[in-house]
């Protein structure tokens, strides 16, 4: 008997980066839980992966920055046996630099990038442990990367999920759970209008399409970092051995001399 493909709960489903994954996974046969706040856009969706695909797809309306909303997403990642897979993709950015943003946009943002995905993964994934199998993909970004891009919070967040993927990997991973960080560059989606930028105005802009297509060749390659972007993938093994390199100089009981000179 031929096992069932695994449910995949895709955050951000409504529009973007989601939708297409949505598309996708429906496309390989997986059943689909699509969540965002949108109801009207994922009800159509939904409509045409039905259709498409002969999939099951069902909907769940849900701010995932509202904690009781938050909430009833991760009943169902925890409840529902039939879920192994989530993909990590609601987020968003703020338009302005850091100066121009107020602690309450902070805080909004810091709650849909980074607690909203680590409570959903930490609802998740003690059940896919049990089960020994199962997937998480987190949506991280190259901004994540790079301070000098200037997005100050939405880069935090960013690099948050990529910390928080490849330490999940390294704890999971034995246990079968698979968890892969994907770090887009520019990607033609809704969040630059809601950013107040001109996408026709930023370089080097990935299609939709073409994001999610090659972060589903990384995910079948169970790569744990999926950079899109990045033709030599090289740059990438370099800066991993460096910063594994800086590992077994990190348990020193004593200063470095040249701060000790300082002193």
């Amino acid at each position: 008997m031929t096992t069932p493909l695994p449910t995949v709960l895709i955050t951000g489903a409504s529009s973007g980066i989601g939708a297409v994954y949505a598309d996708r996974f429906a496309r390989r046969g997986h059943d689909l839980v699509l969540a965002a706040r949108d109801l009207s856009r994922l009800d159509t969706l939904a409509e045409r992966l039905r259709a498409d695909y002969g999939v099951k797809a069902e909907v769940l309306q849900a701010d995932l920055a509202d904690p009781v909303q938050l909430a009833r997403v991760e009943a169902v990642l925890r409840d529902d046996p039939r879920i192994g897979v989530l993909v990590n993709n609601a987020g968003a950015t703020l338009p302005g630099n850091f100066l121009d943003q107020s602690p309450d946009q902070v805080a909004q943002l810091i709650a849909l990038n980074v607690t909203a995905p680590a409570r959903l993964a930490a609802a998740i994934a003690p059940r896919l442990a049990a089960a020994g199998q199962g997937a998480i993909v987190n949506l991280a970004s190259v901004v994540g990367l790079a301070p000098e891009f200037g997005m100050s919070v939405y880069g935090a967040t960013k690099a948050f999920m990529h910390y928080l993927s490849q330490s999940l990997q390294v704890e999971l991973g034995p246990k079968g759970v698979y968890v892969q960080a994907v770090l887009p560059a520019a990607t033609r989606t809704e969040i630059w209008e809601r950013s107040g930028r001109d996408v026709e105005q930023i370089p080097g802009v990935m299609e939709v399409g073409d994001l999610v297509d090659a972060a589903l060749a990384g995910y079948d390659r169970r790569e744990k970092v999926t950079i899109p972007p990045l033709h030599d993938a090289a740059l990438w093994d370099t800066l991993e051995s460096s910063r594994q390199a800086l590992l077994p100089h990190f348990g020193q009981s004593q200063p470095a001399p040249r701060y000790r000179e300082a002193a």
